[in-house]
């Protein structure tokens, strides 16, 4: 596999990947694109093996590392004064937890089949005739559990998340 076919096809998934290890999407973009400025030159060599992916994953880990590492030597502590003048006011870091954990629960009451076709869409980022390929099923079915699955989601109605009627 081609330097830009593994990035056109695989990217997507690493930035995940990276800003999952990093909790911050800016640093993994950063790192990220680190690792593909350093592996390039070597994929001949990367693509050699059985599963570049692996490797590529491995080498973000460990920039991430070195990044900590290089960043840690070189902080310099600001004052408390010059902290709050540079400080803007956050929201509660539980609102978000809690939001979060909430659509956790609504996309557990999905049927099965919705739940695995906003999993592959949504976070592994694939096209609906990919999903239609892993289920077995035509694309049209998949954007079906979709629909399905989104209307679910972004109703309000708890009846509607526990296959409840809907009256009036």
């Amino acid at each position: 596999m081609e330097f830009e076919e593994f990035l056109s096809a695989r990217l997507a998934a690493l930035l995940r990947y990276a800003t999952v290890l990093a909790c911050d999407p800016h640093l993994a973009e950063d790192i990220v694109q680190e690792v593909l400025a350093r592996a390039q030159p070597r994929w001949a060599r990367i693509s050699a093996a059985d599963v570049p992916e692996a490797y590529v994953k491995r080498m973000i880990v460990n920039e991430l590392a070195s990044w900590r590492r290089r960043r840690a030597a070189r902080v310099v502590p600001m004052s408390l004064a010059a902290l709050d003048a540079a400080g803007t006011p956050q929201a509660d870091p539980a609102t978000a937890v809690d939001e979060r954990d909430a659509m956790l629960r609504r996309l557990a009451a999905l049927p099965v089949r919705q739940r695995i076709v906003v999993a592959l869409r949504y976070y592994e980022g694939l096209t609906d005739p990919e999903i239609a390929d892993l289920l077995g099923c035509r694309p049209a079915t998949v954007r079906s559990h979709a629909a399905r699955a989104l209307a679910t989601l972004r109703s309000d109605r708890p009846q509607s998340l526990l296959g409840g009627r809907r009256d009036g």
